[in-house]
């Protein structure tokens, strides 16, 4: 098959002020993605669109970045600004404290700043390794005040970014199966830490896949590699493609995580190498059709 040469979505990166997060500007500590010096600073939306433009990059969904969780309405406010005077990012994901019972109303007050919101990411993963950990139990996903929330996604037109281990997937899949109504999006294709974990990745996706309402996006394989590992690529996207289709899969960069390793365009060129054995159409999807489809994109 011809290598992808079309128009590129980035489905899943973030912008940043260091001085908005503390996490970040904070004292280094350890962290999922490894030690993180070179992102220890301002990344703006100029520096962004520089990276996306050579990249062949021309559309763009921004993802929460884990601001105070009191700063939610703020951390959108300024996406809206942003957004207004450069164009860029299309589209964007916010965050609200799902745990809580006035998170309906915090959604609403971000609603009626701008019309770029899309949806609501809640990191949701839990792990033995306290530095692979964000939520404070592996079991959250049953929370009766998140659920009732997940729901009031559904009032809003809002999707939810899903980010869960693959240990955690089959409470993934009650909770997808409980909410037909609302699309959920399945962060870094599951997060596969490892080739021990292979086995609960792969029947996780099998469980996740039954489910019409999720897609996934093939994002973040950096994250525990370190690099850009075209074997683990390859193994992701074979793996994703197989189960829900191109028509359910979507590229992302997560930058500026992944540029503490790389530069975006050996990144971009990579994930075009895992692809290429796809069908034009499909790979058209999985670059460009499916986020538009997914984040309410221009045609």
């Amino acid at each position: 098959m011809p290598r992808y040469t079309g128009d590129i979505v980035d489905s899943h990166h973030h912008v940043w002020r260091a001085g908005d997060l503390p996490w970040l500007s904070g004292p280094m500590v350890p962290r999922i993605f490894g030690p993180y010096e070179p992102i220890r600073r301002d990344y703006l939306i100029g520096e962004y669109i520089a990276d996306a433009t050579a990249s062949g990059i021309g559309e763009s969904v921004y993802v929460q970045t884990n601001w105070p969780l009191d700063r939610v309405v703020d951390e959108v406010r300024w996406l809206r600004d942003v957004h207004e005077e450069t164009g860029w990012p299309m589209a964007v994901i916010g965050s609200v404290d799902l745990f809580d019972a006035n998170a309906p109303e915090t959604m609403r007050r971000q609603a009626a700043l701008t019309p770029l919101l899309r949806g609501t990411r809640q990191q949701l993963h839990w792990h033995e390794r306290p530095e692979f950990r964000f939520a404070d139990a592996p079991d959250r996903m049953k929370d009766p005040v998140l659920r009732k929330n997940i729901g009031a996604l559904a009032d809003l037109g809002w999707l939810f970014e899903l980010q869960v281990f693959p240990e955690q997937m089959p409470d993934a899949a009650k909770l997808v199966a409980a909410f037909p109504g609302v699309t959920f999006v399945l962060v870094h294709a599951g997060m596969l830490i490892g080739h021990e974990y292979l086995g609960p990745w792969r029947a996780g996706l099998d469980a996740l896949a039954e489910a019409p309402n999720v897609v996934v996006k093939l994002t973040g394989q950096g994250t525990f590699v370190h690099r850009v590992d075209p074997d683990l690529l390859s193994l992701v996207a074979g793996e994703v493609i197989d189960r829900f289709g191109a028509d359910r899969a979507m590229f992302g960069t997560n930058f500026p995580v992944e540029k503490i390793w790389t530069a975006m365009p050996p990144l971009v060129e990579a994930w075009k190498d895992a692809l290429a054995h796809l069908p034009p159409a499909d790979q058209h999807a999985v670059f460009a059709g499916t986020a538009r489809r997914v984040y309410g994109l221009r045609a």
